[in-house]
């Protein structure tokens, strides 16, 4: 359990809304100081339910949202994982938590400064490392992964992602408009593919060559 009261409060409520519905996601949350991401003007708030501006017109996704995606996601130890869009690097260092041990966690993020700023916030996570460059295209030269999480939103699902997608992976990809998508939840079993699709979501733009024009 969590020394601090209001990260408890805020976990505890997130379970109430069942957005958290397994210890392992709940342990994630637990195991990762959130104020430590977050610019020191927005501090006050790192315990509330909310997204907060992180710069460069980026946000951090508000707790629910982390939960909700991570529930979808299922990351298990000693699993690969993708994430395209590392902001601030919170919902990595979370990840990371969850794959320990034996799993790592490679993120990428398109705006440098958010990569160098995503960079030191996770300089303590052994497990997980910041990559520069085009999120929509993954890492073909680190695949497959067993995960796939994408933290920003994409017209269409990218056709690298699905090809770097392990079998028996599972992807969890916000797909739709510029504000507003649906998050898919999609599946590989050797050659079949199923896909879910839940509530609509709200994620600033994927941009890149798979995803939207800058």
């Amino acid at each position: 359990m969590s020394a601090n009261p209001a990260r408890t409060r805020l976990l505890d409520y997130l379970e109430r809304r069942e957005y958290l519905r397994t210890p392992a996601v709940r342990a994630g949350m637990e195991a990762i100081d959130r104020a430590a991401f977050i610019p020191q003007p927005q501090r006050y708030a790192a315990w509330d339910d909310t997204p907060l501006p992180i710069g460069r017109g980026q946000t951090i996704s508000a707790p629910h949202m982390v939960a909700m995606m991570l529930e979808e996601l299922q990351p298990q130890p000693g699993q690969r994982l993708l994430e395209v869009g590392s902001g601030c690097g919170y919902h990595a260092a979370v990840a990371a938590a969850m794959v320990a041990p034996g799993g790592e966690v490679h993120t990428v993020e398109r705006i440098p400064q958010l990569a160098q700023r995503a960079r030191a916030n996770l300089a303590g996570v052994t497990n997980a490392t910041v990559h520069h460059g085009d999120g929509s295209c993954g890492l073909p030269e680190l695949a497959p992964f067993d995960r796939i999480l994408v933290t920003c939103g994409a017209p269409r699902l990218p056709g690298p992602l699905r090809e770097q997608l392990a079998v028996r992976g599972r992807m969890v990809v916000p797909v739709g408009g510029r504000t507003l998508q649906a998050l898919l939840v999609i599946e590989r079993d050797g050659d079949e593919w199923r896909e879910e699709r839940r509530p609509g979501v709200a994620f600033v733009p994927l941009i890149g060559k798979h995803g939207y024009e800058d």
